[in-house]
């Protein structure tokens, strides 16, 4: 069976299911795990190169007034790989190509008898459920649930690690300029590893606020961890003065404390796929550090603690 994945989650779900070798094409963005090889990359982005949150959010907005889509297929390349499944998505139009852009492209080149698997997913349980959803297409169901069990294991270890600990109030932000708070799956790994989700519900997008709402948040966060989607650590670094100017201001115990981290963005948290499980282990060691260990020392260069006097 010839697969298709055209968003980076999907191919480390497939992975995960020990089809890594029925692979035949990927997204341009798909880059774990590291040993993919020289897989042809079956979409493309309109977006220039890597600059601030600000000019990334106002050119996707112009995209958007222009009526374009962010992401392309590939038909070329598509049409060439001769795929018997192709895994796509409907969850966010901004983040990867979508289902509509995969249907247009299969219409378009005249393929028929191609499987698509759509994924969804807003909640923990879901990327779960898309685990196996995956590997009942490519006939690995078996190999599905047992990844998903081992998943499930490692959640519920956190789980009950936390269990006995004073729950800390944490706010964690998905993108810098607007400021967008982590949403959907994130107030479940927060809850996971012992902590209060600030703002944002389980199942929702993230919300967009205002830097005045910070001012008066109520109960002030005791954990701030800034992980835009998209970007790795070394991109946020480079906005850390923005976010100092956002946040030196504030009088929260997580700013007195020393507890503000940036993280990748990338690889962990906001990839609905089998690492947001380790996403939750360094979540619960930037809330509870006294128990899961300082996150600098057990995640090197994929966290930071950010020094708001510098």
């Amino acid at each position: 069976m010839r697969v298709a994945s055209l968003l980076p989650s999907a191919t480390e779900l497939v992975c995960a299911v020990g089809a890594k070798e029925q692979l035949v094409g990927v997204s341009h963005e798909c880059d774990f795990p590291g040993d993919l090889g020289e897989l042809p990359s079956l979409t493309s982005t309109r977006l220039g190169p890597p600059r601030s949150s600000a000019a990334i959010h106002a050119e996707v907005q112009g995209l958007i007034q222009d009526v374009l889509s962010v992401y392309s297929v590939e038909e070329e390349a598509l049409r060439a790989a001769r795929p018997d499944v192709i895994i796509t998505q409907d969850l966010c139009d901004v983040c990867a190509v979508s289902r509509a852009d995969v249907d247009r492209a299969l219409c378009a080149l005249d393929m028929e008898g191609v499987t698509v698997v759509n994924l969804s997913p807003t909640r923990l349980e879901h990327v779960l459920d898309d685990l196996e959803r995956v590997g009942a297409a490519l006939d690995r169901a078996e190999e599905a649930a047992a990844a998903r069990a081992g998943l499930e294991a490692r959640l519920e270890a956190l789980r009950e690690r936390a269990a006995p600990l004073e729950r800390r109030s944490v706010l964690t932000l998905e993108w810098i300029d607007p400021l967008m708070v982590g949403g959907t799956w994130m107030p479940e790994l927060i809850d996971c590893v012992g902590g209060e989700a600030l703002i944002a519900r389980a199942g929702e997008h993230a919300p967009i606020i205002e830097a005045s709402v910070l001012e008066g948040l109520q109960p002030a966060p005791e954990v701030v961890v800034v992980k835009p989607c998209g970007f790795p650590l070394a991109k946020t670094l480079q906005e850390q003065g923005a976010l100092r100017e956002l946040l030196a201001s504030l009088d929260w115990p997580a700013i007195r404390d020393g507890r503000v981290y940036l993280a990748d963005g990338n690889a962990y948290f906001n990839r609905p796929g089998p690492r947001l499980v380790e996403s939750a282990e360094l979540l619960a060691a930037c809330v509870h550090p006294e128990v899961f260990g300082e996150p600098e020392q057990r995640f090197p260069g994929e966290v930071a603690r950010l020094e708001l006097g510098a």
